[in-house]
């Protein structure tokens, strides 16, 4: 029987163990979106992680979606995450970076110009803008040159990623972000070949994970999916379809995984178990009150080949240790998820 602390090959590298770091948006970059050296010990602090996938950083300066966030679309950028890498590698670790468009998750007071997504269709909500929050905006319908330059930027980004040193990069195809907005009727409401039927939406996805597998080697590219989510006002029919059309054109591009969030109403990980031939990391959500139960059972039962693990990886940077010797755990701090500094960030104790 397979245990959550075997070594797992995940694409290029050999995990340890099967206890992963979910990527968690911080906040705690520059105002230019430069990795400061405060990220590279809060990352450092978490090596003994499996692998750490970090939080979702921006390929583009059109795809931030949030003040402070990261972006991989730089020179300065770049050398930024090369001194990350640095200290997760020196700590031992391994870190994927994650790749996230915003699309129309986004302002004009964040990115300086109108949001871009794959319809001109205004989400539920607002945003915090960096001045406070403020009602989403009706986005710009992507053109055919502008899917070509999202789909450029993910390239680009990927190259830059593992030019800094990092073992691979996962697209965020998940939470109501630029991907997930394709895969989504409600948002995606195109009438070209990008739109319409479950094939057609995901025809962009498949496109992009394609193109960065391509470049960089898909050994070195993961993917992320949330079946059935409505984080960022996602809403979707044919959830079967599409995204068996999804798995269907990317399972045989040999990438590193899938990661797979579970949502409510829909078995996401076992459906996506059956038509993934490759690594498979479960998340099972929020609603999960026994996170470490399920992981162990998830993980021995071969429903998943590892698990990810959020807010308790924010909160103990040892929490592999924690898990294997069933040690007390430190509790998040909600109030500092996203506030800037260490407080909450870098101070949580070790054992």
């Amino acid at each position: 029987m397979t245990s959550l602390f075997d070594s797992l090959r995940i694409g290029a590298m050999t995990a340890p163990h099967r206890v992963v770091m979910a990527p968690m948006t911080r906040n705690r970059a520059t105002s230019a979106g430069v990795p400061t050296e405060l990220m590279a010990e809060y990352y450092a602090q978490r090596a003994s992680f499996g692998l750490i996938i970090s939080e979702g950083v921006q390929p583009a300066a059109i795809g931030q979606g949030y003040p402070h966030t990261p972006g991989v679309h730089s020179d300065e950028h770049t050398a930024g995450w090369k001194r990350v890498a640095e200290a997760v590698h020196g700590a031992g670790g391994h870190i994927f970076l994650q790749l996230m468009h915003a699309g129309r998750i986004s302002h004009v007071d964040v990115i300086g110009t109108q949001p871009i997504a794959p319809s001109a269709v205004t989400p539920a909500g607002e945003i915090f803008t960096g001045t406070g929050t403020k009602p989403f905006e009706e986005p710009r319908a992507m053109s055919a040159d502008d899917l070509v330059s999202a789909r450029d930027s993910f390239v680009d980004a990927a190259k830059r990623a593992v030019a800094a040193g990092c073992d691979g990069v996962e697209l965020h195809a998940a939470n109501g972000y630029l991907l997930n907005q394709f895969l989504a009727d409600n948002s995606n409401q195109r009438t070209d070949a990008y739109g319409g039927s479950p094939e057609n939406r995901a025809r962009f996805v498949i496109e992009t994970v394609q193109a960065v597998a391509a470049a960089v080697g898909g050994e070195k590219v993961g993917i992320r999916i949330s079946p059935n989510g409505t984080f960022n006002d996602m809403a979707m029919t044919h959830i079967e379809e599409t995204y068996g059309a999804l798995l269907a054109g990317i399972d045989s591009l040999g990438l590193a995984y899938l990661h797979v969030g579970e949502e409510p109403g829909f078995a996401g990980i076992k459906f996506s178990r059956a038509r993934w031939s490759g690594v498979l990391i479960g998340n099972t959500g929020y609603a999960d009150s026994d996170k470490i139960g399920s992981a162990v059972s998830l993980v021995e039962s071969g429903g998943a080949d590892a698990v990810s693990f959020g807010r308790l990886a924010l909160a103990n940077p040892d929490l592999p240790r924690r898990i294997k010797n069933g040690e007390a755990m430190n509790k998040a701090d909600s109030k500092t998820f996203y506030s800037g500094g260490a407080l909450g960030y870098t101070d949580y104790p070790a054992l």
